[in-house]
């Protein structure tokens, strides 16, 4: 079925159902911290987003906000950034373009003072063909998620699948079809700016993910697939057949300008990706940009640092060690979208060597873009930057690791915990094969059995993880779940 204006009309049905409005794409709220946040929203013709907001849900003594204006130089996206708002508070927002009608939602601020806080992270969204089902009303791991009532989500990245064209329908091993909600842009690779604004438009179409957009502030980051596979700029895309547009920058050109379009990202800097967001005394996010400042995928291996050996940059780097540093918060969240010791490859180099697409390359010294890694942990060391604990996505399981210098090839560094999971609503792939630079110690994973790979959601492998820090304790508590909100591994930390 491809999806025209006649076949959406029963979304909007489904969303009032779920107590959301009936405007076609819904708003998004984003980077939530104390005292501010972005409001984001697509319009179906050009006008400019305003924006109401009080802390009664009568709207009693609301106050206006008039955000930028949706065009065709923004692909009819548009937002309103909200100042001044009470700590601690639930605020509910209306959002409409003109006279037209009023996406609605809530969602809370940042406590000043020491509050419980929940927040959720997953990535890698409607990947691998897996696309919005017909047979049902939404992707169900949204609405598990929304559920679970977090302050925010973070989405560790490929929040769309560029690359990943979405057939009609796909047989399963068992015999049954699984069938897709086609689009045209999503009939093919993203090439153009519209197909890549395409995508975004179809993840959309689900009403599940815009109840979720409409109930919890989200925090945004991107990897490959909002651009295409494992892309760096040494991507070569001469013997892919499914592109006609082979020159890799100017598909990065256009799927920043898309992916800055749709994400609620509130930048330090136009265009900014990486950022921290402050979430009162008891945590700091830092959203970190493991795509822009990279250098090309190698083998890796290279023994001493340099422009190839580049993974966060030179610039990134400064930023985030000096603000780790400067960090107050009990807890620093690093919020990443690529695993540290995990290998994940990329083919071969033109010598035959296996290339590499993440931070590990094997056993061994730290070598390559390890380099860089080991110079954040040994400066975090260094400035005694405690309660430090990364969350990531990417390989499409679930897994718990434990890293440990008296473990490791490379010392110096605290202990630290790194946390996995995805996808949503994606061909579930793993386990990655660990790297013992860092000390890696796998705790906990959950994935296809050998020999499987790319499950369709429908085979229950779908994750999102949940972090819940204690006001009182200022414990941190991370719980892996499944698709259906159901616990799988639970870790208490105590905050030194």
């Amino acid at each position: 079925m491809v999806l025209n204006r006649r076949s959406l009309l029963w979304f909007p049905a489904v969303v009032r159902g779920l107590g959301q409005p009936a405007q076609r794409y819904g708003t998004m709220v984003g980077d939530v911290s104390v005292g501010a946040a972005l409001v984001w929203s697509r319009a179906e013709s050009a006008g400019g987003l305003e924006v109401e907001w009080s802390t009664r849900e009568s709207f009693e003594g609301a106050r206006r906000v008039s955000g930028s204006t949706a065009g065709p130089d923004s692909g009819l996206t548009a937002r309103a950034t909200l100042t001044g708002l009470p700590a601690d508070q639930t605020i509910f927002y209306r959002a409409r373009f003109g006279a037209g009608a009023a996406s609605e939602g809530s969602f809370r601020t940042a406590p000043a003072g020491r509050r419980n806080v929940r927040f959720l992270w997953s990535g890698d969204m409607v990947g691998q063909g897996w696309g919005i089902r017909r047979d049902q009303p939404g992707i169900p791991i949204f609405d598990a998620m929304r559920r679970r009532e977090p302050d925010f989500f973070i989405h560790s990245g490929d929040s769309i699948y560029a690359d990943g064209p979405v057939p009609a329908e796909i047989k399963l091993p068992d015999g049954t079809v699984w069938q897709n909600v086609t689009t045209e842009a999503k009939s093919k690779v993203a090439e153009t700016l519209e197909e890549f604004r395409g995508a975004y438009l179809y993840n959309l179409q689900d009403a599940y993910v815009r109840a979720f957009n409409a109930a919890v502030p989200q925090v945004w980051q991107w990897d490959d697939h909002e651009v295409v596979n494992n892309w760096s700029p040494g991507k070569d895309l001469r013997d892919d057949d499914r592109y006609n547009v082979k020159d890799i920058r100017t598909l990065v050109g256009r799927a920043r300008q898309a992916y800055l379009e749709y994400a609620p990202i509130r930048s330090p800097r136009r265009g900014q990706i990486y950022r921290k967001i402050p979430y009162g005394p008891l945590l700091d996010v830092f959203v970190v940009d493991m795509r822009t400042f990279r250098g090309a995928n190698s083998f890796n291996r290279q023994t001493a640092a340099s422009a190839a050996t580049a993974f966060l940059g030179r610039e990134q780097m400064r930023w985030l060690e000096r603000d780790l540093a400067r960090s107050r918060a009990v807890w620093k969240v690093i919020a990443a979208d690529m695993p540290i010791g995990l290998l994940v490859g990329d083919g071969k180099d033109a010598e035959g060597r296996p290339q590499l697409e993440a931070i590990a390359n094997g056993d061994g010294p730290a070598l390559g873009r390890e380099l860089e890694i080991a110079r954040l942990l040994a400066s975090m060391k260094r400035n005694r930057v405690r309660n430090v604990v990364w969350l990531t996505a990417d390989v499409h399981y679930t897994a718990a690791h434990h890293y440990h210098p008296d473990r490791a090839q490379f010392r110096d560094f605290d202990p630290f915990w790194e946390f996995v999971s995805g996808p949503l609503n994606a061909g579930t792939f793993g386990p990655g094969v660990p790297d013992d630079t860092f000390g890696i110690e796998v705790a906990y994973q959950k994935a296809p059995p050998k020999g499987q790979a790319n499950l369709p959601p429908s085979a229950g492998m779908q994750f999102f993880g949940e972090v819940e820090i204690d006001g009182r304790s200022r414990a941190l508590t991370v719980t892996l779940r499944d698709w259906r909100g159901a616990s799988l591994f639970r870790r208490e930390i105590e905050a030194s």
